[in-house]
Order: C-alpha cells, then sequence, then structure tokens
C-alpha cells in the first residue's frame, strides 16, 4: 500500500509538466491510439527458440500479446507500431499483415513496424527458424503451426484496426533510462558473471540505455508507454508459454499504471544474454528491473515534449551472402552428423531439385521513423548484434536514437563487419538455423549503415 501510494504521488508530480505544457500549448496536435490482443496458442503447440526441444508446451506461466500503437501527427500522417511477445517473423507472415493493414486501414508498408520481442518460449511458426523443428514436427503438428500463424494475422490485424478505432488527442514526451543485466556473451563466460560483474570487470560492446515513449491524453493520464532494450529474452527455456523478462516488464509496467498499455520492443541484443539466468525468479526479477528503469524515466525524469511531424520510409536492400555452397559441399553436409547442418543441406538441395537457385542476397528490410525533431526510430531486420546501435547513436542523435533489431522480418543473424570477421556463433554458425546458404558478405554493415543514413537524409 505505501509503494503504491508513493508512485501515485510520483506520477502526480511527474505528470505537472506535462500538464502545464499542455495547458500552455493549448489543445495537443498529436492523435494516439494503444490496443492489445492475447496471442497465446490456444492448444500446446510446438515451441520455438531452442534447438533441442522435443515435445510441445506443456503449460501457460504468463499470457502472450499481440499490441498497437498508432501515432499521429498533427498533418494527419499516421504510424502503427506492433509488437509481438513472439522470437520472431519470417518475410511472408510480415508480407501478409502488412497488405492486410493497408486494405483494412490504408496504411503503407513505410507507417507499419512489426517488432518481435524474441522471447524464446513462444510458439513456433512455419517458416521462421523452420530448420530447428523442420525434423521434430509431424504432419499433424505442423498442420496445428499452420492453423496458428493464419489465426495470429487475424488477430494483429484486428489489434491494429483497433488501436486505430482508440485514437484520441494526446501528448507525447520521450527519455532515455539504464538497465545493467544484459551482458556481452561473446566476450564472457555465463559461469563467471557474477563474479566478473562484482569486480567490474565484465567486457565487450554493450547498450544499456532504455528508450521510452510515453502517450498521455489532454488531462495528462498515461495511456501507453513504448519502451525497448538490448538483451536476448532468454532467461527462460522450459515448455511453458512466457514472455521472459519483457513479459513481465510489459506486466509491472501496467499494473503500476492502471489503465495503461505497455509496448516492448527488442533493441541490438543479439550478442547479449541476461545473465545470470534459467530461473522464473530471475525473469522477474529483470522485468522489474526494467519496468523500474521505464518508471524512473517517467515519474522522476524529466522528459521532453515531441512536437512537429512525422515521418516515415522503408526500404528493402539486397544484403548479399559470401561465396555460396556447391551442389557436392550439400550433399556432404546433408549426411552430416550434425542434425541441423543436416536438415539444412536437404532443405537446400530440395528447392534446387524443383529449380530453384541458391539465392546470392537477401531482400533486408530497414525502416526509420522522425518523431518531430526529437526521436529517430530505426527498425532493423534479423538478429542485430549490439555494434550496430552503438555505431549509430555515436554517428547520430546519441539517446535520440533507438534502434531496434528483431523487426519486420527475422531472417537471420546480422552481425558486425568486427563480428563476421570474428566468426562464431553470431558472425557464421547461427546462419544454419535459419536456413540460409551461407554466411553474409563483408558489405554488410556498411550497406546497411549507409541505408539508415540515406533515409535520414532529407
Amino acid at each position: 500500500m505505501y509503494r503504491g501510494l508513493c508512485l501515485a504521488l510520483l506520477l502526480f508530480a511527474c505528470n505537472l509538466p506535462i500538464l502545464a505544457w499542455g495547458a500552455k500549448t493549448g489543445a495537443a496536435t498529436w492523435h494516439a491510439g494503444a490496443a492489445r490482443t492475447r496471442i497465446t496458442p490456444d492448444r500446446m503447440i510446438w515451441m520455438s527458440g531452442y534447438g533441442n526441444r522435443n515435445q510441445p508446451a506443456q503449460a501457460t506461466l504468463t499470457d502472450l500479446w499481440a499490441k498497437a500503437l498508432v501515432l499521429q501527427d498533427p498533418n494527419g500522417h499516421q504510424a502503427l507500431v506492433i509488437t509481438l511477445d513472439l522470437v520472431g517473423i519470417d518475410r511472408d507472415l510480415s508480407v501478409i499483415i502488412c497488405k492486410q493493414i493497408e486494405d483494412k486501414l490504408g496504411l503503407e508498408r513505410n507507417q507499419i513496424a512489426i517488432c518481435c520481442s524474441h522471447t524464446h518460449t513462444g510458439p513456433a511458426l512455419p517458416n521462421n527458424l523452420r530448420v530447428l523443428h523442420y525434423l521434430q514436427v509431424d504432419k499433424s503438428h505442423q498442420q496445428l503451426l499452420d492453423a496458428y500463424a493464419t489465426e495470429l494475422v487475424q488477430r494483429v490485424v484486428s489489434t491494429a484496426q483497433a488501436a486505430v478505432a482508440t485514437l484520441e488527442p494526446s501528448q507525447l514526451s520521450w527519455g532515455s533510462g539504464r538497465a545493467t543485466f544484459a551482458v556481452n556473451r561473446r566476450e564472457n563466460s555465463e559461469s563467471g558473471v557474477p563474479a566478473q560483474r562484482l569486480q567490474g570487470g565484465l567486457k565487450g560492446p554493450l547498450d544499456h540505455d532504455v528508450p521510452v515513449l510515453a502517450v498521455r491524453n489532454t488531462t495528462g493520464t498515461l495511456k501507453s508507454v513504448l519502451f525497448g532494450y538490448a538483451c536476448h529474452a532468454t532467461v527462460l527455456s522450459f515448455y511453458k508459454w512466457s514472455g521472459d523478462y519483457p513479459g513481465f516488464a510489459q506486466i509491472e509496467l501496467e499494473q503500476n499504471h492502471p489503465g495503461c498499455i505497455a509496448l516492448f520492443w527488442a533493441g541490438c541484443g543479439a550478442d547479449q544474454n541476461p545473465l545470470p539466468r534459467r530461473t522464473v525468479a530471475l525473469a522477474r526479477h529483470y522485468g522489474r528491473r526494467l519496468a523500474d528503469a521505464v518508471d524512473t524515466v517517467l515519474l522522476t525524469s524529466q522528459m521532453h515534449p515531441i512536437t512537429g511531424k512525422l515521418e516515415t520510409s522503408y526500404r528493402e536492400i539486397d544484403l548479399a551472402l559470401a561465396q555460396l555452397p556447391s551442389q557436392e559441399t550439400l550433399k556432404t553436409e546433408a549426411m552430416s552428423s550434425n542434425r541441423f547442418v543436416a536438415t539444412r543441406a536437404r532443405m537446400l538441395l530440395a528447392k534446387q531439385e524443383q529449380g530453384q537457385p541458391l539465392p546470392k542476397s537477401y531482400p533486408y528490410p530497414i525502416g526509420v521513423w522522425k518523431l518531430g525533431n526529437d526521436v529517430q526510430f530505426i527498425a532493423l531486420g534479423g538478429e542485430v548484434v549490439v555494434d550496430f546501435a552503438v555505431r549509430l547513436k555515436a554517428e547520430l542523435s546519441g539517446v535520440r536514437t533507438w534502434v531496434a533489431g528483431y523487426t519486420n522480418d527475422v531472417m537471420a543473424y546480422i552481425p558486425s563487419r568486427r563480428v563476421l570477421r570474428e566468426g562464431g556463433y553470431e558472425g557464421a554458425s547461427a546462419m544454419v538455423y535459419y536456413g540460409l546458404p551461407g554466411v553474409w558478405s563483408e558489405e554488410v554493415e556498411k550497406r546497411i549503415v549507409d541505408e539508415v543514413q540515406h533515409q535520414l537524409t532529407p
């Protein structure tokens, strides 16, 4: 009760500047609306995220959600953020969702960003990380995955429609907090992290920023909050549906702010892990820490009003792969004792037999939104390593540059040039699980950064 009273007093005190700002500038010129829909599978279907799965889900720890936030600037231009408690979505599913939203709401591709939390305790989808469950899932279970994907599209689109239906005059503000539980997993062993943290000896690049976008109505009531963090959602690995730490963070925020819808997007955390991990208590703990970081911005930090207009852009670039394997190499790999290597090779050989050549590149999605003169929201596809966020923030606008990974299409890991040259899981071997025929070329980082810069150039 005492904590709730303190929270209420802090919220009132925090809203005073926002209320004063609203009174000073007159009626709010932005509009916003938010909605959410439960996407926990109605049946215990196969899970995604880990290659050692050997059975479908067995229970539910927390529900999974699709959430949508639509923003409309003073000129009527709209942008829609969709957040999903999923490990990722594939290109085909993304195209279907965006086409239906365009048909029903008139929003074009550049106005939509589909962000995944990358929870590893969510359902599998038919074409995302398919190598992981290609041999494990029999025909009947594959049909269940197909049915779930179809239902997912319907629920996501209806959530977007519901968000637009709730549009109301709103005041937008932004801030940036900090949470420190993400650790660079390439540079630090899991077992050694607790001692290294105490000694201040953790290594490797990281991004501990917590970007926060607050949406309040004209009376100053918090209606929705969009926030991000760069860290894998891999605290949990059991057979229960769960949003992992991002799910717990959203639950905490919605409990702290009744009537508010909290939405999470994953940053460039492909090489970042929450350490230590592997217990529900730790997932709740990290979720609470992330929620506290958001509340610190909402309740005690100076937030900055967003004014001006909304600009949205989107483009797919051909991201080149390095040397492709020969058919002889694929035939050898098809006999590998590593079932994932063998599975990928057999899938690629089957496509070749159907007359489909191995792809030399991939249509990589990049979206850039400008929220007034304040925030640059960069939406990158795939599992993006932290180097991209560090570089883009340094070259652009620091904490006003928000870089989301796992957005619109999660087709593979996206390594920087450094990580690509170092190799290892994020730089090379993880490509197997996504089914692409080889590693990326060394031009990947430059191509992506150049395109971001291009979209930001007036």
